[in-house]
């Protein structure tokens, strides 16, 4: 087989939650167990840090994954899901896995793991772990797919758990309450190893209080004394930061939710710090140096890993910027966002996946944009007539597009120099977006 076919037969030869929603989902650790015995148990090889949580995991792996490199280190990087090309869940120092990687892989392991029947991200999350070992990887910043108690990533022994916040999503799997949901991705929390909680609440709080305790984890809340004083959006993407411990200093990551994920990134890497990964990667550092590498990492993240989709601004005239906000927590911050857009006239290309909330995130859209409602090209999309029926029932209107090409040209025809267009809805429609619209 050839890369593309390689691809096809992973996503349609596996279960496969992100195209068949609950039944690609695979519960238990069990395959995960048997392609690490046949792999030799490569995730020991190298260290690791552990990212869940519900939004902001993807922007946190990638931020400290940044800084990381920025200090030397050689860092690979594992998260989900990808927006354009499946390489993109395997990095390292920002480089996608190769194609005849990925190949080979497959070609070499398939006899053994095909009488299994495991999940795409059963594979998948094997091949990353065994291609960080063969590339001899210093560490690896691994994001949690889904959950994180019976996720896959979750038989790593990292340096530092990390769970961003948690807010509902995916609740057919982890529990209809707050701390249900907290329940399953305080999974993580290892024994001896220290934590760091991003956002809490009165529900999710003592859920993690009480599993550190369990475990004698070490337990940071990371709300309890922001070190972000205060995140500033800039006008041709980014964000400005007003850090505590050294001043102000622009991002390359946009939305205002990032300053919450900056947050809790800085108090990961504070854990790291002092467990000697950061300082010591290359010896006789000065202060200054190591400071330089931190501002170097939280300044490029998008560039120093490739990642996209994070409020990110595509054209300037008119404005586009795609986000893959994609639930409700998401579009508590992007509603608010979009409030703040000075422009002529917006224009928003909308869809979402049939395991959202849409009703609640519908509440959130601004109802004074063009809306073009339209679907991913996955299994999961919501048919986009569905998502234009649903609109009106709030007070939205507008047409429907088969595809987010169709939607895209539609808005862009529509728009003049001084409007605003807004890609989202959906982690695949900024996909479809970036792969057949950029």
């Amino acid at each position: 087989m050839n890369y593309k076919e390689t691809c096809e037969y992973l996503y349609n030869q596996m279960p496969m939650f992100e195209r068949q929603g609950a039944s690609g989902y695979k519960e238990g650790l069990s395959n995960t167990l048997a392609l690490d015995e046949h792999l030799g148990h490569p995730h020991l090889s190298y260290k690791t840090i552990h990212v869940g949580g519900t939004n902001g995991k993807g922007s946190v792996s990638h931020t400290i994954a940044a800084v990381l490199q920025e200090s030397g280190y050689r860092v690979g990087l594992y998260t989900s899901p990808h927006l354009v090309d499946f390489r993109e869940r395997i990095r390292i120092n920002g480089t996608p896995v190769s194609q005849q990687y990925v190949v080979n892989f497959v070609e070499e392991h398939r006899s053994f793991f095909e009488p299994l029947h495991p999940s795409f991200f059963e594979v998948t999350t094997a091949m990353a772990f065994m291609y960080f070992k063969e590339m001899n990887v210093d560490i690896a910043v691994i994001e949690v797919g889904l959950g994180g108690r019976l996720d896959c990533t979750n038989i790593i022994q990292p340096l530092v758990s990390v769970i961003t916040n948690i807010s509902f999503d995916h609740t057919q799997f982890l529990g209809d309450t707050l701390a249900k949901i907290a329940g399953e991705k305080a999974g993580i929390i290892k024994t001896n190893t220290p934590v760091v909680i991003g956002e809490t609440n009165a529900e999710t709080r003592p859920v993690f209080e009480k599993t550190a305790r369990e475990k004698n984890a070490p337990i940071v809340f990371a709300d309890d004394d922001p070190q972000v004083v205060s995140a500033v959006p800039l006008n041709e993407g980014g964000m400005r930061y007003h850090l505590k411990f050294m001043g102000k200093l622009e991002g390359d990551l946009g939305g205002i939710y990032q300053k919450q994920n900056m947050n809790t990134a800085l108090f990961a890497l504070e854990e790291v710090r002092k467990l000697g990964y950061l300082a010591s990667a290359i010896e006789g550092k000065t202060y200054d140096r190591c400071r330089f590498e931190l501002k170097s990492g939280i300044s490029n993240v998008a560039k120093l890993t490739g990642l996209r989709g994070r409020w990110e601004t595509v054209n300037q005239t008119p404005k586009v910027v795609c986000d893959t906000g994609h639930n409700v927590g998401g579009w508590m911050y992007l509603s608010r966002q979009l409030a703040n857009v000075q422009c002529q006239q917006m224009h928003i290309i909308f869809g979402m996946v049939d395991d959202k909330d849409i009703d609640k995130v519908l509440d959130l859209l601004p109802k004074h944009a063009k809306f073009y409602f339209t679907k991913a090209q996955t299994k999961r999309a919501l048919n986009e007539n569905v998502v234009m029926e649903k609109a009106k029932e709030h007070g939205i209107e507008g047409n429907a597009y088969h595809t987010v090409n169709e939607a895209y040209k539609a808005a862009y025809r529509s728009a003049s120099a001084n409007d605003f267009i807004f890609v989202g809805g959906s982690s695949y429609i900024v996909g479809d977006f970036l792969k057949n619209c950029i």
